[in-house]
């Protein structure tokens, strides 16, 4: 699987490019004006993973080679866009091309950093964006309709396609969004449309210190965008903490209440929200975690190392990253029965350190 990419978007002045900068360790512009972000921003974003380390000291590794997420810092939406307001066809083109989305939702005061709105109101806002991206896709949603109800009468195989458009229309109207309302097999057959409210969200309210202790406010927030998965981070502190050495981070991290950095706790809902998990390979020249789909086959995750190691697929021997720990070397694992043999229908588990046997 290619890196995951995940689209920043919310209203201008609601902390995107901020929270971009600390989660990617860049520096593009952060500023007090809509539309700081034309073109959109791409950055990396390693995946924290602490076995990692633990393996490259039990194998002598040369290097370590992490997962990663690619996040897309996306023009501020702001209201009609679906309809070409302020940069609203290019903003809506640029989500389209991302797996899942991280919408930011203001939740701070602060009369330096004005609001396009002129008021602090997460849910007007949340409903703001969620409308505009409906309307968006019930357009979308209507053409192929028209297209579809002709083409089936001279080709019924497409009647299926025909059924989830139509789905998704009626959930459109009702002002519903089309993920998690329609299943992954319907949501599939509709995957040509890039249908932007078909993209699973992730919301991050922007916070201040002060917000993160009021856990009364924090369930409203919350309770806001349920059952989607919602996060609290103050992008300007961890941006400011991003510039720090990891260790003099951690502490003042921790004097603030955090045990967790705004990273790793975005990566961890993005990989639950978009049902990943990773995989290790490890070696004297390397240690590497791939991510891959949770319930992936031995055959599908070798193929994400390499096509040819799906073609000529012959076995994966497994070993569980714990059990490698626990004994301090394959060779110990082996002797004690732990190394496994799996074919290529194995499922793949989240501990998994794997080497694959193949022949092309």
């Amino acid at each position: 699987m290619s890196s995951i990419s995940c689209g920043i978007i919310g209203l201008p002045n609601v902390g995107k490019s901020t929270l971009f900068n600390a989660l990617t360790k860049s520096s593009v512009l952060a500023a007090n004006y809509p539309f700081a972000t034309i073109e959109p921003n791409v950055g990396m974003a390693i995946v924290p993973d602490p076995r990692l380390q633990k393996l490259a000291e039990l194998y002598g590794s040369n290097s370590i080679v992490p997962a990663t997420v690619r996040f897309v810092d996306i023009a501020g939406l702001v209201s009609g866009a679906s309809k070409g307001e302020g940069l609203g066809n290019q903003f809506l083109s640029h989500i389209r091309n991302v797996s899942a989305i991280v919408e930011v939702v203001r939740s701070f005061s602060d009369s330096s950093v004005t609001h396009v709105n002129s008021s602090i109101n997460p849910k007007r806002d949340i409903d703001i964006i969620l409308t505009e991206l409906e309307l968006a896709d019930l357009e979308t949603v209507n053409r192929r309709l028209d297209y579809l109800e002709k083409e089936v009468k001279a080709n019924p195989k497409l009647a299926p396609k025909l059924e989830s458009v139509k789905q998704a229309a009626q959930l459109l109207e009702e002002g519903k969004p089309v993920y998690p309302s329609l299943g992954n097999q319907t949501i599939n057959q509709l995957g040509d449309l890039q249908l932007l409210t078909a993209k699973p969200i992730v919301y991050v309210f922007n916070v201040d210190e002060d917000s993160l202790k009021d856990q009364t406010e924090l369930k409203h927030l919350s309770d806001l965008v349920h059952p989607a998965a919602a996060l609290f981070i103050p992008a300007k502190l961890e941006s400011e903490l991003s510039n720090l050495e990891d260790y003099d981070a951690k502490e003042l991290r921790e004097s603030y209440g955090f045990h967790q950095s705004g990273l790793e706790s975005l990566v961890v809902s993005t990989y639950q929200t978009l049902g990943l998990q990773s995989f290790l390979t490890a070696g004297q020249k390397e240690v590497r975690a791939w991510t891959i789909k949770q319930g992936s086959s031995a055959s599908e995750a070798a193929g994400v190392i390499h096509g040819d190691m799906q073609r000529g697929f012959i076995a994966a021997e497994v070993v569980s990253y714990n059990d490698l720990v626990k004994t301090g070397s394959l060779t110990a694992c082996r002797a004690q029965g732990k190394v496994r043999t799996e074919g290529k229908d194995y499922i793949m588990q989240p501990d998994d350190v794997v080497e694959f046997k193949f022949n092309v």
